[in-house]
């Protein structure tokens, strides 16, 4: 991470591993497997995004890998990136990335959208759900939730590109804290792309996410997005985009 004069300027960024491998997919098994040719053989790939990612898993399409950390594993290597549809961009889908990214940006107060907030604590537990951030302003407390997005249609980033239970479950507890005195609550969209110009819920794809999102916005909860740039090197934070 580069930092420049201002903390709000700062240049937060995530390394990929060194070394990338470039493979073509052949298929998805289950939702953390892929196959991939890999020097004229099939590897298997794990892939820690469980959505759908029908638009970016096509056959053929490029798909830039990483060794497993651990040599025992099942799976020899992790998906890092995909080729976008049109080939002239590249998309992180590694869904562990935004969070680090997020967390190195609020160390560094490197979000102006939520300026004056301070991390207290990453991965505070509430209810039934781990909040992704803890954030204190005074005497204050915020609940940020971070999520990842990959799936973009003519130019609109869209959450979640499946069911998510789990995401509608989070929002409404968001929506609880919001309104309870002395608390905010805000959910975070990370575009792990940068080709999209808003975020929106996906409506067709998950209308109960979608109207708790509705829901807890109404409720106080602040609603925001940013995209991100993706390199062979890095994913780095992006400007912020509109969300809704």
């Amino acid at each position: 991470m580069t930092t420049r004069t201002k903390p709000e300027q700062a240049v937060i960024r995530v390394p990929f591993a060194a070394g990338l491998r470039e493979t073509r997919f052949v298929e998805r098994p289950n939702r953390f497997l892929l196959h991939c040719e890999l020097e004229g053989k099939v590897a298997g790939v794990h892939l820690a995004d469980p959505g759908r990612l029908k638009e970016l898993l096509l056959p053929g399409q490029r798909v830039w890998v990483r060794p497993a950390a651990s040599p025992t594993r099942k799976t020899a290597w992790s998906a890092v990136l995909v080729e976008s549809p049109d080939g002239k961009g590249l998309i992180s889908v590694d869904t562990s990335i935004p969070n680090r990214l997020i967390h190195a940006a609020l160390e560094a107060g490197a979000l102006p959208e939520l300026k004056g907030w301070t991390l207290e604590r990453a991965e505070w537990t509430h209810g039934r759900s781990r909040i992704d951030f803890l954030l204190a302003n005074g005497d204050r407390r915020l609940a940020l939730e971070v999520k990842s997005v990959t799936l973009v249609e003519d130019g609109v980033a869209l959450f979640p590109d499946a069911i998510t239970a789990r995401g509608a479950r989070h929002v409404r507890e968001l929506a609880e804290l919001a309104q309870r005195d002395g608390w905010e609550a805000a959910i975070l969209f990370v575009l792990q792309r940068d080709d999209a110009h808003r975020v929106e819920a996906a409506r067709s794809i998950d209308p109960v996410f979608a109207d708790a999102l509705a829901e807890a916005k109404a409720a106080g909860v602040r609603v925001l997005g940013r995209r991100c740039r993706v390199t062979f090197d890095a994913l780095e934070l992006g400007t912020p985009v509109p969300a809704t």
